[in-house]
Parts: structure tokens; sequence; C-alpha cells
């Protein structure tokens, strides 16, 4: 029998007392300089005051620590957050408009790295004269990092180290939890039709493998094109569905030819998840890994 889960509209991070008031922080800034991961560097003389972010994770991050009154517009996707609801949309996240973003008068952008389009946008943005930074989360370590670098850059140095110490805390108790537990294989669907997987370049893997589990693709991309030759010789022991805008109406597996023969389809370990949870790295990541711990182990979870 199939489970599934689903994340509500964006809540507080269950991360321990409420932050400090923006004012107690920035009272303290010290102009910083923060290098993005294509090398580009960007000085602030003031904490940010006006930020822009294109990917939504980045908007969670803000959130978590105590920023959001930092947030000057978001992507047409971040409609359903509530807590950006009210701010003007400034296009998508790989077709930002470039005046709406201008006429906003940002002091800080942020983009997500990886798409080519993306990263063309991020060049007009920067000819226009703003701050745009880049960085990659594929990871739970480049995710902290980035957590570090928002802290610096809105004065909140103090409550992005706090979140950190809170999120690999619990990180560190699931691996504990589980080390003794055999590797339970997974495969995670990104998409089907045309059959797209989550390979071992993204957050996905990190939580997989935090949750106990060893995903069966092995290819390094962040998403892989798996044929259904290759997903019945792998023969997980649960088979993942994301469900979301890149998967919004799965098919059940029961339904799809060949399917049925597959290890997780006939033992009934099959996972319906939110896109948004398991596959946008943020400060719900975490939850993520712990929930698919539960589901992977639940013995050694009780």
């Amino acid at each position: 029998m199939a489970a599934a889960a689903s994340a509500p509209g964006l809540a507080a991070p269950a991360a321990g007392p409420a932050s400090a008031p923006a004012s107690a922080s920035a009272s303290a800034f010290v102009p910083v300089s923060v290098r993005d991961d294509t090398g580009h560097e960007v000085r602030l003389d003031a904490p940010a005051k006006r930020i822009i972010a294109l990917y939504g994770a980045f908007n969670e991050l803000l959130l978590a620590l105590g920023a959001g009154d930092s947030l000057a517009a978001r992507t047409v996707a971040d409609a359903n957050i509530p807590a950006l609801a009210h701010l003007p949309a400034i296009g998508t996240h790989m077709r930002p408009n470039a005046e709406l973003i201008v006429q906003q008068s940002p002091d800080l952008v942020i983009q997500l790295a990886g798409r080519n389009e993306a990263l063309l946008q991020t060049e007009a943005l920067r000819a226009l004269g703003l701050n745009v930074l880049v960085f990659e989360m594929n990871s739970f370590e480049q995710l902290f990092g980035v957590l570090q670098k928002l802290g610096q850059l809105t004065g909140r140095e103090a409550e992005a180290a706090r979140l950190t110490d809170v999120w690999q805390a619990r990180l560190g108790a699931l691996e504990a939890r589980y080390k003794d537990q055999k590797p339970v294989r997974v495969f995670y669907e990104v998409r089907y039709p045309n059959l797209l997987a989550a390979g071992r370049g993204g957050i996905v893997d990190n939580i997989i493998s935090r949750a106990g589990g060893r995903n069966v693709v092995t290819d390094e991309k962040k998403l892989v094109r798996f044929n259904e030759e290759a997903l019945l010789a792998a023969d997980p022991d649960v088979y993942i569905i994301q469900s979301g805008p890149m998967n919004p109406d799965p098919q059940p597996l029961d339904q799809r030819l060949h399917y049925k023969d597959l290890r997780a389809v006939r033992e009934g370990r099959v996972l319906t998840v939110d896109e948004d949870l398991f596959a946008r790295p943020g400060p719900r990541s975490v939850d993520a890994a712990e929930e698919l711990g539960r589901f992977l182990h639940p013995e050694a979870a009780r």
C-alpha cells in the first residue's frame, strides 16, 4: 500500500528559540564581501534591506533567519508561501523580468546556479548595475554554506550559526539512528512519463543517504533520464514518486506496464512525497530526511 506525504505552506522551522529582532543584529553589522559560486564578489557596507531571491529556497532560508522583512519581491512560484504572498511577483526562476526587478530597487539579487538560461539572466541583471550572487545548493553542506553567507549579508551571522548547529545536530541524530541498519535501495521518480530520476548530484540524494537509504541511480548528475529496462534491473526496495510542478499527476505504479514486477510495488513500499519538501533545498530538507527515515526504517525510527 502506498503512503503519501505532503508539506503545507511554509511554517517557522522547528529550530529552537525565536530569532533576535533585526535591529539587534543589524546594529553590529561590519561591511562584508561575499564571493558566490561563480567567483563573483559583492561588497555590502550595510545589511541588505531589499533582497530579491529568484529561487524559493533562498526565501525560505531568509525567513528562517528572521530576515523576512528584507524581501522585496518574489517569483510566481512562491505565491504558495503565505509570508511572501503579499509581495510583488517579478517573473519566474528561469525567466525573471529585469524591468520589474529594477523597479523594486533591490540592494541584492540571489539566483540558483545550474541552468544556463538562468545564468544568462543573471549577467543581464549585473549589466544593469545590480548586485547579484549565484549559489549552488546540491547538498546539505552547500545549503549550510549558503545559510552562513546569507547571515553575513543580512547581519544575522549568529542566527545562521545557531540554525546550522541545530540542523546539523538533527542530521547527526539520523545518521546515528540508522548507522547499523542495512541501507535501503531507493529510486526517486522526478517525472513520468519520459522517466526522469534523481541522480547523485542533488539534495535528494543527500536526503536519501541521511535517511539510511542508498540511491540506486549512480549517475553523478542531479537529474537522470532513466529507461524502464534499467529500472527493472535496478529493482529498488522503495520507489518514491514526487508530486508537484515537475510531476503534476503521477500515474499509479500498478497502472504502468511492467511496474507491477518491481519489488517495491509487490511489497507495497511506494511513497508519494511533495516536490517542494524533498527536491527544493532549504530549511525543510532536514524534515524530509527525518520523514523518509521513518518510512525506510520504521522499526529503528521508533
